[in-house]
């Protein structure tokens, strides 16, 4: 039976700067999947990608992060690319919004550099991750515990490393994302 997220709604919280492939990839994979899929940004109209470091598309904000509220989805998705996840990091109204899925229990997929924004919301510490490779002595500083893996799940949350960990990226977050909201795990965010 194949996995299916219908009736499941996901945020993708992005700042300019983040990785094409990294949102277009998972974003497919999640909407294949039946689930219905949001770019939340703290720009209010438009977001623009990047291709390692080149332009890439414009794409259209569906809901400005001030006005979204994580308990109107499920889960939430953090694609990498340099600039993005350091901007996230850096925006309070960012870190609580991530931060709100931690505390719910609700589940969470980052990847390549997305895990930085993770940092600042205090729910690495014990975590078993990964990242690029760039971010990992971050995330060791914040108390996880950093793998070279090409996809690990703790907890309610699945990260990677990089673009051709996609595949592998995409089957982990679509079957967590389809289970059933956990109640009262352990790795609660404070």
């Amino acid at each position: 039976m194949k996995t299916t997220l219908q009736d499941k709604k996901v945020a993708i919280l992005v700042a300019d700067g983040f990785e094409q492939i990294e949102l277009d990839g998972p974003r497919a994979a999640l909407e294949e999947a039946g689930a219905t899929v949001d770019i939340v940004s703290p720009n209010p109209r438009t977001v623009h990608g990047v291709h390692h470091g080149k332009p890439a598309k414009t794409l259209k904000v569906q809901v400005p992060l001030a006005r979204a509220r994580p308990g109107r989805y499920d889960a939430l998705l953090l694609p990498g690319g340099v600039m993005n996840p350091d901007t996230l990091r850096q925006d309070r109204r960012a870190v609580q919004f991530a931060r709100a899925f931690f505390r719910a229990h609700k589940p969470v997929a980052a990847i390549c550099h997305g895990p930085q924004l993770l940092i600042e919301t205090g729910a690495v510490r014990s975590r078993r991750m990964t990242s690029y490779p760039s971010v990992q002595t971050d995330l060791k500083n914040a108390g996880a515990k950093w793998v070279n893996r090409e996809v690990v799940e703790d907890q309610g949350l699945v990260t990677s490393r990089q673009p051709a960990d996609i595949p592998a990226f995409n089957q982990r977050m679509i079957r967590l994302f389809a289970r059933p909201a956990r109640r009262g795990a352990r790795g609660q965010a404070k």
